[in-house]
């Protein structure tokens, strides 16, 4: 497949994330706006220093969930930093998941807030194999330098 087949498959992959709202496109193509020759793999970097601070607060929401009592002030301030983090990114289900749990907390709601993490870890799995692809596609289409 020639370079230009690829950078408009990238270009289709980019708009289908938008479509399907896993990405917000204001905030994604404003992230993407900022690669240049001096830093080409910006987007790249910024999302794999999302998921390496997710794994950080993935661990604290569940100790929390499993504490007793249940603080859920302390969830709920660290889903606020995830909601951040994904809000960065534009990750719009993480995000609208996110406010989910939250509202739960707010409700005092146990059951909820784990159901609501399920779902917010279900759909922060779900952009990372779509943004993996993503990514991958434009180390091919040469719009980016290989790692």
């Amino acid at each position: 497949m020639d370079r230009n087949q690829l950078r408009r498959q990238v270009a289709h992959m980019r708009s289908s994330l938008i479509e399907q709202n896993y990405l917000d496109q204001q905030q994604f193509v404003q992230l993407e706006d900022l690669e240049d020759d001096s830093n080409p793999n910006f987007v790249e970097e910024i999302v794999t220093l999302f998921y390496k601070d997710s794994s950080r607060l993935f661990q604290k929401i569940d100790q929390a969930l499993h504490s007793i009592p249940m603080d859920f002030a302390r969830l709920d301030d660290y889903m606020h930093q995830f909601k951040g983090s994904s809000s960065s990114i534009g990750a719009i289900k993480v995000k609208n998941e996110c406010t989910q749990f939250k509202e739960c907390c707010l409700a005092g709601n146990a059951e909820g807030c784990s159901r609501a993490f399920q779902r917010v870890k279900q759909e922060h799995e779900a952009l990372k194999r779509q943004l993996e692809t993503y990514f991958q596609l434009r180390r091919q289409a040469g719009l980016v330098q290989r790692s």
